[in-house]
């Protein structure tokens, strides 16, 4: 059976994103073991803690690892992903042996899907970031990515209905991460 790591990035428990979550998930059903990214105690990268590695990123390395594949679901902050989100992939992205640049990372060649629901522009630009950072640390970024724009309801009522397009959309994304 497959796994997929779920990574959201808003940390907000009533977060649009999180609802996003629940419905890929509700998507994939029982052809895939999810499991949830609890990062929340990963420390701000540093090379003075790198080696030995704090226990958290030990964590953190060893969901990625044994994932088939990570869905990242995030909003859009300025343009850009949360801050939070770049320290994780920071730390994703360092040797795992001190000085040993050579061998892969655990996000060398990870598949990696990218969804996000925000404003009018549905996380574009966030997306656009994240697939450039994720492409030169080398992880593997999956088309289609699927970007969600909130109505006017969502942000007055802080519920997210998606429309038939947008679940069509969720629903392509999802079938993309099972093909092989």
């Amino acid at each position: 059976m497959k796994k997929i790591l779920f990574i959201i990035g808003s940390l907000r428990e009533g977060s649009f994103n999180r609802q996003l979550v629940r419905e890929a998930k509700q998507m994939i059903g029982a052809r895939a073991e999810v499991t949830y990214l609890n990062y929340t105690d990963v420390p701000l990268i540093n090379q003075d803690i790198e080696f030995p590695e704090p226990e958290a990123v030990a964590r953190l390395r060893a969901a990625v690892k044994e994932a088939d594949a990570l869905w990242v679901f995030t909003p859009e902050y300025n343009f850009s992903y949360p801050g939070h989100m770049k320290n994780l992939f920071d730390w994703l992205s360092r040797p795992l042996v001190a000085g040993d640049y050579d061998t892969p990372t655990v996000i060398n060649g990870k598949k990696v899907a990218l969804s996000g629901a925000g404003g009018k522009m549905a996380t574009a630009k966030c997306r656009e970031k994240l697939t450039e950072l994720l492409t030169f640390i080398k992880a593997d970024v999956m088309e289609p990515q699927t970007g969600i724009a909130l109505n006017m309801e969502a942000w007055t009522e802080g519920r997210m209905i998606l429309s038939d397009e947008q679940r069509a959309a969720l629903k392509a994304q999802v079938e993309a991460v099972f093909k092989d």
